[in-house]
């Protein structure tokens, strides 16, 4: 495939909308709206004031000294997207996208989730905004996810169980693409991840940068340098992508993303379309993508945003695997070191900070980003905990 210009859709090979026409319509549109507003000074103005006065921003870079000492090596400093309202990084994405919905005019959302978190997320805006809200979400998701999707119900919105397939994040998205396809002239689907067609990956990493743009700043002020490596999990590639965006032009910075082993996208995908767009993918011997597995509901998809492609096969970011015993090891260990219950995708960070950090000495600086807190995982490891005993 030819290389062409991010602002077409493709980072490299990565990319692209592989739609049928009359959804590519309702694309062209909403890239033409997105173009046209993300550097309007009022909506930017509104943005902003969104993400002070309801999101909670701009939250803090932690120095996490326990961990610190506990791991060795280089300190570690917690980008605390947990402290977000609702819980998590995906709020910043939701609140832009349902501006851009607002000014557009819409007045039904969709979206799809996994672990639940931008689903919640999606619920609150829409609930703020006085928009309908439909969530799709796999069955098995839902139950292992039971907490947020009262929380979704709570906050007024419908939330449709999907049991094709595995019955996961997956299947979401099929079912929500089919909707906009059925329902394009009144519906904008809020997508939560750095995935699909474009212009939603450029969507998403243009709201999601704020985390980087706020961790470079604060990392300056206290340690007087940008961050040796920066570490984020991967699952779809939003919250990654938003704490690496500001260190993409900045050649001393590491950038890591850290997988589950048993949904190793980046470590073992090949180039492939799902969703309508192209990166590594996850493929079963007859080239459909494979089923994944991952006790975070968040990271399982099989393929993974084409900007995280690109940076993964130029060599720009690494990628590297966690098992899930070095996940709960981690779990455990930073909310007994540091008061702080990560959400099990974030813990795969915390796990990968363990290996990462005795590389440096003591005067190197890593930032983590803690992409949610551990609320709606609480449960679920509760009752992994009790059923090995």
């Amino acid at each position: 495939m030819k290389e062409v210009t991010e602002k077409q859709g493709y980072f490299g090979e990565f990319g692209g909308s592989f739609v049928p026409p009359q959804l590519q319509e309702v694309l062209d549109r909403l890239a033409t709206q997105f173009e046209k507003y993300k550097d309007d000074p009022d909506f930017n103005r509104e943005y902003k004031e969104c993400l002070q006065e309801f999101v909670g921003r701009e939250n803090p870079l932690t120095f996490a000294k326990h961990l610190t000492e506990a791991y060795g090596g280089a300190k570690i400093y917690l980008k605390r997207e947990d402290l977000n309202h609702t819980g998590a990084h995906k709020i910043n994405n939701v609140i832009g996208q349902a501006l851009l919905a607002k000014k557009m005019g819409a007045h039904r959302i969709i979206a799809e989730t996994g672990a639940g978190q931008h689903g919640v997320a999606t619920a609150t805006a829409c609930a703020m905004f006085g928009m309908e809200c439909i969530i799709y979400m796999g069955k098995l998701d839902m139950e292992r996810q039971a907490l947020n999707v009262f929380r979704m119900e709570l906050l007024g919105a419908k939330v449709v169980s999907v049991d094709q397939g595995q019955g996961r994040l997956k299947d979401a998205v099929d079912v929500a693409l089919q909707d906009l396809v059925d329902n394009y002239e009144t519906t904008f689907y809020l997508l939560g991840s750095a995935v699909g067609p474009h212009p939603f990956p450029t969507m998403v990493k243009h709201f999601q940068a704020v985390s980087s743009e706020e961790s470079k700043r604060q990392m300056v002020e206290k340690e007087g340098k940008l961050p040796d490596a920066v570490i984020a999990v991967t699952g779809g590639g939003s919250n990654a992508i938003g704490a690496f965006a500001h260190y993409l032009g900045e050649s001393s910075v590491r950038l890591i993303g850290v997988e589950p082993e048993e949904a190793a996208t980046l470590s073992k995908g090949t180039p492939a379309e799902i969703h309508g767009f192209r990166c590594l993918v996850l493929q079963d011997e007859d080239g459909n993508p494979a089923p994944t597995y991952s006790m975070a509901a968040g990271l399982d998809y099989p393929g993974i945003g084409p900007e995280h492609s690109h940076l993964k096969t130029s060599g720009r970011a690494e990628y590297h695997t966690v098992t899930k015993d070095e996940v709960m090891e981690a779990f455990q260990l930073l909310s007994r070191k540091e008061g702080i219950i990560p959400a099990l995708e974030s813990a795969h960070a915390v796990a990968m900070a363990k290996k990462v950090a005795p590389e440096y000495n003591n005067e190197a600086a890593l930032i983590v980003n803690i992409s949610g807190r551990g609320d709606k995982d609480v449960q679920q490891v509760f009752e992994m905990f009790t059923s090995e005993t």
